[in-house]
């Protein structure tokens, strides 16, 4: 591959090469939290690329430079391995100076041309010279250099001219923080004066955050269009302006995604969503159908001329969802690509009522019904041969083989077109074509349902190993809230017995959230307390009990279930009437290492793996588990394999539900990969919750001291029988030490 560094791939050369009235589309993609994670991404950014073929793609970079190293390490597999032009994202706020120039030069090192430049979050007190008097705090240069995200815009061109082509981000809804209008109350005209700002310093493109509001984007669009600047030109007439759309992958995300965005829902849509809102599957295929239909009225809202309408997909390292929407709305480039014949992998990617293969020519002289095989290759990229099997004796008769004329269909039986000679074993199968890797991306066939197999994110609930575990709406760990709003909601403690209360109000509904929290509000931030949970309610006074007795700060927990209907108005999901739910009782929380070294370990020990399975991590990330006890004492498990419910091997189901002609369905999964990576967020969060204080504090230094003293555990209830007014309560009396060891 030629060096990408030497080609011309910012955004405004890649429009001008495209016709004026045609459509294009581009993906964001994040670092996966997980090395397992990061391989599983590339073999679907393979795939994808192939099968869309993406204009080009964007990168996230997490708050204050915390996942650099992924960024840079994804956006070069992007540019350089894959070919597609790469959008890097950079903020600004929180990160030194250093920090930002080694960032552009590690993307102009791999050869980005494109940047999106973002302010970030609100900056932290860390970051900042002074405290909150105007003494004190050892701070970094960053808060001085860049505070907004027009000073980044500045700063790359003032250092590097035009070499990178600089996006920045538009609100279509209004953009709301700390620092903006009240929550709830943005509006664009208050922004406008900012957009004019960055894009006179430099920006080429705008793009936008989500929408779901067609009438909203369109205003923004046409306001953007006719605005007139301070020197009276309008300065976004003929820019390209690109609207963010992300798929709706489930209820809980667009739910969430909506209220941390502040992008509103219109009541058509919402209706819709909400019908179905218990069953993921229904809920994606109406998201494909929402989809759809915003992105073909915005194809008919009017456009500059000669300016190509783009749209932008928010994936969350998913494909399903955004692979059918680009595929019914016709945004997939066609291109040509070689004839069916020159991939093998069409019988792997379909169903088999639906194969339709083509027999391979063959060479003269070849012995009959020998298929001729090539050494040839369209590219080693894409690589994904399906297995064959190495037989002397073929299953379908030569001289049926032989009547199978060159360009006719293949209608041997699956396993006779899987087989190989001897001579053939050692030849790889060819690429699947274009039009089979866009099937395998939609989730058709037996390798559609694989490459697909992690369609229904859960967050950190699930498989570590899927490339969108951990993000269920693509912010990722983080207090979700700036150091104005934290101190607004948890107020300015001092003691750990201050903490205690926090939490204890959560439990009781008097606040909204701790800071660990993935449904906090900034909209309604300190102004009351937060809904429970129909199933927390359950456990609540186990909960309290935990939090007032025994010092235990709950982040996590569910009662357990046993058998449910998918229909029950508190446990209940997946289609209803359909199937029985189950859950086995888990508990998740904070409680400082002296509790844990003299009593709570020992006492889970005395137990054994039979009733309860935990994990254990602290600030520095020494973690331990049951199954490490139990495969040290070489103790095994007397308990017969078919009466053991699902989980093993630090992998445990503790959700799964059984519906009719379906596989059984595990949506919540605990394992040890998934909860060291949970460990190092939740311990990064203390760390962003200490600096919304000045540098010196008492509360700084409170907060500081219980990261460093506080270790996280992970406790599951093997015994589900019964459900909670049963077997399974036994993990709530074993915690607060009202059951004898066994």
């Amino acid at each position: 591959m030629a060096d990408t560094a030497m080609d011309d791939d910012r955004l405004p050369t890649l429009l001008s090469a495209l016709p004026p009235t045609s459509n294009y589309f581009s993906l964001e993609f994040f670092p996966p939290k997980t090395a397992s994670g990061f391989s599983n991404l590339q073999a679907r950014l393979v795939r994808m690329t192939a099968a869309l073929r993406p204009l080009f793609v964007t990168v996230t970079w997490g708050a204050g430079g915390s996942t650099a190293t992924k960024s840079l390490e994804l956006a070069e597999v992007c540019q350089r391995q894959l070919g597609v032009p790469t959008v890097l994202h950079l903020t600004c706020t929180n990160m030194s100076r250093t920090a930002v120039d080694d960032a552009l030069e590690g993307a102009k090192e791999v050869g980005i041309r494109n940047i999106l430049a973002l302010r970030g979050d609100p900056p932290r007190e860390e970051y900042k010279d002074t405290d909150e008097s105007g003494s004190g705090g050892s701070g970094t240069d960053s808060n001085v250099d860049f505070t907004w995200a027009v000073d980044l815009v500045r700063y790359i061109r003032r250092k590097y001219g035009d070499y990178f082509s600089i996006g920045v981000a538009g609100y279509p809804e209004g953009h709301a923080d700390e620092s903006n209008p009240e929550a709830g109350k943005q509006n664009v005209e208050h922004d406008l004066p900012y957009l004019e700002e960055k894009v006179a310093a430099g920006a080429d493109f705008i793009m936008t955050q989500l929408t779901y509001d067609i009438d909203a984007y369109r205003a923004y669009e046409k306001r953007l269009r006719g605005y007139v600047g301070k020197d009276g030109s309008k300065m976004f007439e003929k820019i390209p302006i690109i609207p963010g759309l992300m798929p709706i992958q489930s209820y809980q995300i667009i739910k969430r995604i909506t209220k941390l965005s502040h992008a509103k829902i219109p009541e058509d849509i919402s209706k819709r969503i909400e019908a179905v809102k218990s069953d993921d599957e229904a809920v994606k295929k109406v998201g494909v159908d929402v989809l759809a239909e915003i992105v073909e009225q915005i194809k008919d809202s009017p456009q500059p001329q000669g300016v190509p309408r783009g749209f932008h997909f928010y994936t969350l390292n998913l494909e399903k969802s955004v692979a059918f929407i680009l595929e019914r709305t016709g945004l997939i480039p066609t291109i040509s690509e070689p004839s069916p014949g020159e991939s093998s992998d069409s019988d792997a990617i379909a169903d088999d009522e639906k194969l339709s293969v083509y027999a391979s020519s063959r060479l003269a002289g070849q012995p009959p019904g020998e298929p001729r095989f090539s050494r040839r290759r369209a590219s080693s990229m894409n690589a994904q041969p399906h297995n064959r099997v190495i037989t002397d004796h073929p299953s379908v008769a030569p001289a049926l083989r032989n009547t199978l004329a060159p360009s006719s269909q293949d209608s041997r039986p699956l396993l006779a077109q899987h087989e190989a000679s001897g001579r053939a074993a050692g030849v790889p199968a060819g690429d699947p074509t274009r039009k089979h890797s866009l099937l395998i991306s939609e989730g058709q066939g037996s390798l559609g349902r694989e490459a697909t197999w992690d369609d229904f994110p859960n967050g950190r609930w699930g498989p570590s190993h899927s490339p969108a575990f951990g993000e269920i709406d693509g912010y990722g760990p983080s207090l979700k809230v700036g150091p104005v709003t934290a101190r607004k909601l948890w107020g300015r403690p001092k003691s750990a017995e201050e903490v205690t209360d926090l939490f204890r109000r959560v439990v009781l509904g008097e606040l909204e959230a701790v800071p660990w929290s993935d449904d906090i509000d900034p909209d309604s931030a300190g102004t009351g307390g937060g809904a429970l949970r129909a199933e927390t309610k359950v456990i609540q006074s186990n909960l309290l009990d935990l939090i007032e007795k025994k010092g235990y700060w709950t982040l996590a927990s569910q009662p357990a279930v046993d058998g449910a209907r998918s229909e029950d108005a508190t446990f209940g999901w997946g289609p209803p009437g359909e199937g029985f739910v189950f859950q086995k009782a888990f508990v998740e929380f904070f409680c400082p290492k002296s509790e844990w070294e003299t009593h709570l370990r020992p006492s889970l020990i005395a137990h054994g793996d039979e009733k309860v399975g935990w994990m254990k991590t602290d600030a520095q990330g020494a973690f331990e588990s049951s199954d490490q006890i139990t495969h040290e004492s070489g103790r095994r498990t007397s308990t017969p394999a078919a009466k053991r419910t699902p989980g093993s091997h630090s992998v445990s189901a503790v959700t799964w539900g059984v519906f009719r002609g379906k596989e059984i369905i595990s949506p919540t999964i605990i394992e040890s990969e998934s909860f060291k990576a949970w460990g190092e967020e939740a311990y990064s969060i203390w760390s962003e919750w200490r600096r919304c204080f000045p540098r010196g504090s008492d509360e700084e230094k409170l907060l500081g001291s219980l990261r460093h003293d506080s270790v996280l555990v992970n406790v599951v209830g093997q015994n589900y029988i019964g459900g909670h007014q049963g077997l399974g309560a036994e993990l709530w009396n074993i915690l607060l030490g009202e059951e004898r060891s066994g």
